[in-house]
């Protein structure tokens, strides 16, 4: 299940947000090959990917994971991608906490309170 995700600027911040909370809660894995371990270790609970990912890069993600059932979206590109998780750029980061996973999944797919989207960021 890939997603491509087309949402406002205020959404998108607050997805990286969450996945900055992720990674201080230690609930990430970083890069291609971490994101593959975590797939294989079945650690991965959803699969971010950018959107100037190379096709070599997403072939490997894809290969590994063949028939399983792990949420895969596409979020910004590398740069902002390893911003929000505090790193040099990155083509993808697996989530591994469910709690976080399915808060930014919800977030991700506009499920969230849609009413905050017009409040101002504190």
């Amino acid at each position: 299940m890939r997603t491509r995700v087309m949402m406002g600027t205020s959404r998108r911040r607050r997805a990286y947000r969450l996945l900055g909370l992720a990674r201080r809660a230690g609930a990430v894995a970083p890069g291609t090959a971490a994101v593959r371990r975590a797939i294989r270790e079945g650690e991965a609970r959803l699969v971010l990917m950018a959107e100037d990912a190379s096709s070599v890069q997403l072939g490997k993600i894809q290969t590994t994971l063949h028939d399983r059932t792990i949420p895969q979206v596409f979020l910004g590109d590398r740069d902002m991608l390893g911003a929000a998780v505090g790193l040099a750029p990155l083509s993808a980061v697996a989530v591994t906490s469910v709690s976080l996973a399915d808060r930014l999944l919800a977030e991700l797919e506009g499920s969230s309170d849609e009413s905050s989207e017009n409040e101002p960021e504190a």
